[in-house]
């Protein structure tokens, strides 16, 4: 009963967690959705609740009655095993069903998981409830940053009522050097992973060296000021495409207004502090920054093996590796095995962690992983040398 006892109370609280970041939304911020890859705050509330009556009431729950049956094809996102849904592009077309439709959602599954999480539970639905907790968690960083994406396109520049910590980078830069050899990669231990961690295998590293911090904005600043924006030889050629097709010439939500740099911020419209580490730049940015200062971006081995050498978890770190499977990555079969490893295409590892990224969720072997031109993400740079 202890184990029950446990389980629910940490169900509970990472759905409580959900809530508290949106706290502050009004209505008309739920359902708006400006870019393809922002999802509106409403569809995470009502998608991470849909994952819980999907994979673990409807599967294991003797007789259990679905809140709505319209609710999996609104609020599925890509398991094509579990049947149709709404287009990723169209979730902010839906003003229904109602954010407090939603809210009658969430409270009914965590009444009906709660219940039966306490009726006594096997291994397997425990490992699933886990799956679907560490899901929900990955969709509250996501959900900042989307409500960021959401506020830093208001010409208000809201304010969200949710504590986002920022360290300056203090330390004077030094690099760490790292010898030639075999090292291992890959988690390890009876702890949460996911299946993209796995397995652990051995990889042979030339000597390199690492920065011990951060790429801070007046170092990002000096970039833009040397034409860095304006020199195609820095850029691969897709980035190149990138910066000129969409006109970037600065990180998201940098501003230049009287002679100064500025910047949206959860917590408004502020001068860009130079000592803090830049973010919101793009994989293709990264390498361009990191060809101006006639170095490079690690790879995500590089990274891992020397992570215990240097603080990590202000930003996610982009690396130099495309995301691929481990040796003898396997996936469990049905719509479960679709969580990672459909993904494994065009898109770059980032490591570490950032300042909105839940508790539990900051680990040397954690695979984050996007599209090289996306820059809504909390991410930075490490150089490597």
């Amino acid at each position: 009963m202890k184990f029950e006892t446990t389980t629910k109370s940490r169900f509970l609280d990472v759905r409580h967690q959900t809530e508290q970041i949106c706290k502050s939304l009004k209505p008309e911020d739920v359902s708006i959705q400006p870019a393809e890859f922002v999802s509106p705050p409403k569809w995470h509330l009502a998608h991470t609740t849909w994952f819980f009556e999907q994979f673990i009431l409807s599967e294991f729950q003797q007789n259990y009655n679905v809140f709505n049956d319209d609710f999996a094809y609104y609020f599925n996102s890509y398991y094509n095993n579990v049947g149709e849904r709404v287009l990723r592009a169209e979730r902010g077309l839906m003003t229904r069903p109602s954010l407090q439709e939603v809210l009658d959602y969430r409270t009914y599954v965590n009444e009906k998981l709660s219940e039966f999480i306490a009726k006594g539970i096997t291994e397997e639905v425990s490992d699933i409830i886990e799956i679907g907790l560490q899901h929900e968690q990955q969709h509250q960083e996501l959900l900042i940053y989307d409500i960021k994406y959401i506020f830093g396109n208001q010409p208000s520049f809201p304010v969200l009522d949710y504590n986002i910590d920022w360290q300056a980078e203090k330390e004077v830069q030094k690099f760490i050097r790292i010898p030639e050899g075999i090292y291992e990669i890959g988690h390890q231990g009876d702890d949460f992973c996911f299946d993209n961690e796995l397995s652990r295998h051995k990889v042979y590293l030339h000597d390199y060296e690492i920065s011990n911090r951060l790429v801070t904005n007046s170092e990002y600043i000096a970039f833009i000021e040397a034409g860095g924006y304006e020199d195609f030889n820095l850029w691969h050629a897709e980035g190149w495409d990138f910066i000129q097709d969409n006109d970037i010439k600065a990180p998201l939500y940098w501003h230049k207004a009287d002679g100064k740099w500025m910047q949206y911020t959860l917590n408004g419209f502020v001068e860009v502090v130079g000592d803090l580490p830049v973010s919101h730049i793009s994989f293709f940015e990264a390498f361009a920054f990191a060809q101006w200062k006639g170095m490079r971006l690690p790879t995500e081995f590089e990274w891992e093996v020397a992570s215990n050498q240097f603080n990590y978890g202000q930003l996610w770190e982009w690396t130099n590796s495309a995301y691929l499977p481990y040796p003898n990555y396997t996936k469990v079969d049905g719509a479960l095995g679709e969580y990672n490893g459909k993904f494994m295409v065009n898109q770059m590892v980032l490591r570490g962690a950032s300042v909105a990224t839940a508790i539990g969720h900051s680990r040397s072997t954690y695979r984050n992983f996007f599209h090289a031109n996306l820059r809504w993400h909390f991410c930075g740079i490490r150089l490597a040398k």
